[in-house]
């Protein structure tokens, strides 16, 4: 693969992650007038629920697939939450961990915060090696404490009354006023994560999400990996450089670390003609550089529009539901 065919890649990237980030942010502005209507005293027909807004709730579908497995049904209020949960897990474990590269919002904002900081300071800075592990050793530790708390711990009635509860119904609209009525605490918080997002490549991400843990142990299995051909491999190790997770891809025959988010930039950087392609183990030849991303994408679409034609994706709650839940928001505890 010639260097001109590779530099697309990481413009194709670019597009899709910020064409849904626009789409993500469209989905929030939707629900934002939607509350706002049922808050005012509106009719039902000035606005409408977007489903989509239930991808901000993760841990209740943590919970929602537990309910799912133990009593084969997928429970009705907010079913769009598991269908989009399950179909990033689908996405890790066929393709590696792509939703956090070419999709993920947050994933979109901490790429574009830490290029900043390289333009305003020349450079990123690395934590020393034996502290990066052990940080990033956190959001395991925060996903083993979600796994604990609602796959183990709590019992199939315990997990229908959540479900049921006025709270889950709600989590929504409380989602909601986490970003449009900050508190000084959680402004606190995202400036300074905003800052060492400045210095240090992808700082949430690599230490902090829980969720991203959750799909790099999932996409161990993946069969797509990032496979280098010693052969032909220089050892300028260009690639390692520029890997936002900080792997040392010019030392391996492939990568298979679940800190590999499928992002390609190793395979956009390298310089060299058939060194670097992201493809499985069964697939001896070079992939082109667009069957990845293409696969990632169909998973997702495919995943959400199973959901949408099964009828597991609108919410069993109806706008009168809304009426009456909204108020008892405030009274909910965070």
């Amino acid at each position: 693969m010639s260097e001109p065919s590779k530099r697309p890649v990481g413009i194709l990237r670019s597009i899709v992650q910020w064409c849904f980030m626009f789409w993500v942010v469209g989905i929030g502005i939707r629900f934002g007038m939607f509350v706002t209507a049922v808050e005012s005293g509106a009719s039902a027909n000035m606005a409408s629920r977007p489903p989509g807004i239930e991808g901000f709730l993760p841990i209740g579908a943590l919970t929602s697939l537990k309910y799912w497995l133990l009593s084969g049904t997928i429970h009705p209020v907010h079913p769009a939450a598991l269908v989009i949960f399950i179909t990033i897990l689908l996405m890790s474990l066929f393709a590696k961990k792509s939703f956090c590269s070419w999709l993920c919002p947050i994933g979109t904002v901490s790429e574009a915060t830490y290029k900043q900081g390289r333009r305003l300071f020349g450079r990123n800075f690395r934590i020393w090696p034996w502290l990066d592990v052990m940080l990033r050793g956190i959001k395991y530790l925060l996903l083993l404490l979600f796994v604990k708390l609602i796959l183990l711990d709590m019992s199939y009635e315990t997990v229908g009354r959540f479900l049921d509860a006025p709270y889950w119904a709600a989590s929504d609209v409380k989602m909601l006023h986490f970003f449009t009525r900050m508190s000084v605490t959680t402004m606190g918080v995202l400036a300074v994560l905003t800052i060492l997002s400045l210095f240090f490549k992808m700082f949430w991400c690599r230490y902090l999400c829980p969720y991203g843990a959750l799909l790099g142990l999932a996409s161990i299995i993946s069969p797509f990996k990032i496979r280098r051909n010693s052969e032909y491999c220089t050892g300028c190790q260009r690639c390692s450089s520029v890997c936002p997770s900080g792997l040392a891809v010019h030392s391996l025959t492939a990568v298979s670390s679940p800190e590999c988010t499928g992002c390609l930039t190793c395979v956009a950087h390298c310089p060299e003609r058939d060194v670097l392609s992201m493809r499985p183990a069964f697939w001896k030849r070079q992939l082109p550089a667009l069957v990845f991303p293409s696969a990632a994408l169909f998973i997702f679409l495919g995943g959400i529009g199973v959901g949408m034609v099964s009828g597991h994706w609108q919410s069993s709650l109806i706008y009168a539901d809304y009426q009456q839940i909204i108020p008892l928001v405030p009274f909910f505890s965070h």
